[in-house]
């Protein structure tokens, strides 16, 4: 029996505790942008397009830092990784609030954020995580994690409005950055890197060329792009989308809040079910629950009960693929390369994000509404559910005798 196995819950559950709030302020704070699109374009003068191609540079750069952050966390250590990242954080947002141009706001909230994000979100810490804990223990504890991502989101959407309504965007955007500095200690708590209890000897190179070979590491990065568009598209149009649907402002955040709430439910179930039946499987019902889900929004009357019961109903798919497509790289590649590998599925998730937030302000600038991408949406979920059904989910052979 491996060390791993034998370790107590008082090694790890410090570790596990520390990627909950690192990953809750990290998902908490970047799922406030949306609640900043009205006050600051009407103060600072930017188009809703601007705002909107500001925050998909923002994830895609985050997507296409995440690998690079994921390698220097895995060779440098991940608490180092993080407590830099939180700093820059902080700066980005600090910034936002100085910018009064389209193009300094796309380098402070797009440039500066999406790079520094990419330092403390879902693959660098899951890398922490998944070293800490026995097999047996993963899919429950990536679910555990994502569920205090989606804690993050509960709390920090009705705290950013009520610092908007009563103090006004810049007072927020300052509140978010003291926040992220705040939380660097618990950084410590999530040091190590990728050499520490895996089971296998094996190159990143070598990682990377057995993973670009394996068709489901394919299909599961493409499928990962319709996650981003999803979350980014919602998480940045929702509430000037209920705005616009003539309800108050409070009921997007509320919205965001309930995303956030139901996302705890539906992350921590994922984990549990993903320890238990076919990730793969999960993953396509998700996503097939997220086309159904849109389209009856879509097609329904827009009140603040079906905003609400919408929120809660997606907020059950929201972040649940996140524990299932992590368990599954780990499964079939296992964990030694995990923030690497995840990394690079993650980029495929913020281009998709990069479109999500981008083509919902582009289609309300051009045609005053978001019909356009609400009917994309439900297209590309299901796509997504047929490209995970054929999955190839079996550990490779290499682990296998590793074990023996």
């Amino acid at each position: 029996m491996s060390a791993i196995t034998d370790r107590p819950a008082a090694a790890w559950l410090p570790i596990l505790i520390a990627g909950c709030l690192v990953l809750a302020v990290n998902l908490g704070a970047r799922m406030t942008m949306g609640l900043f699109v009205q006050p600051m374009t009407l103060d600072v003068g930017l188009s809703r397009e601007a705002f909107s191609l500001a925050i998909g540079i923002q994830n895609l750069l985050w997507g296409a830092a995440q690998p690079f952050a994921g390698a220097i966390a895995e060779r440098y250590g991940t608490a180092r990784t993080i407590a830099v990242s939180l700093l820059f954080y902080a700066l980005g947002l600090v910034l936002m609030g100085f910018s009064d141009t389209p193009l300094l706001f796309g380098l402070s909230a797009g440039v500066l954020l999406g790079i520094a994000v990419s330092g403390s979100a879902f693959p660098v810490v899951f890398g922490a995580v998944a070293r800490a804990l026995p097999p047996e223990k993963r899919s429950w504890a990536l679910g555990i994690a994502t569920a205090g991502a989606s804690f993050g989101q509960f709390v920090f959407s009705p705290f950013a409005q009520f610092m908007i309504d009563d103090f006004g965007w810049f007072m927020a955007l300052m509140a978010l950055a003291v926040v992220c500095v705040l939380i660097v200690p618990l950084s410590l708590q999530l040091r190590g890197k990728a050499d520490e209890g895996h089971g296998t000897e094996q190159s990143l190179r070598a990682a990377l060329r057995e993973a670009l070979a394996h068709r489901g590491f394919l299909y599961l990065t493409v499928g990962f792009f319709v996650c981003g568009f999803h979350v980014a598209f919602v998480a940045t149009h929702i509430q000037p989308f209920v705005v616009w649907c003539g309800l108050p402002a409070m009921v997007g955040a509320s919205a965001l809040a309930t995303v956030g709430l139901f996302n705890i439910v539906g992350t921590y179930t994922a984990g549990v079910l993903g320890g238990r039946y076919r990730k793969k499987y999960l993953l396509s019902l998700i996503y097939l629950g997220r086309a159904v889900v849109i389209a009856i929004f879509f097609l329904g009357p827009k009140t603040e009960l079906t905003v609400l019961a919408f929120a809660a109903a997606f907020g059950l798919l929201w972040l649940s693929t996140v524990p299932l497509t992590t368990g599954l790289i780990i499964q079939i590649f296992g964990p030694r390369y995990v923030a690497t590998l995840f990394g690079i599925v993650f980029f495929s998730h913020q281009v998709g994000a990069f479109f999500g937030a981008w083509l919902g302000g582009l289609n309300y600038d051009l045609q005053g509404n978001y019909d356009g991408v609400w009917l994309l949406s439900i297209a590309l979920g299901l796509l997504a559910a047929l490209i995970h059904w054929p999955i190839g989910d079996r550990p490779l052979p290499r682990l296998a005798g590793a074990a023996a």
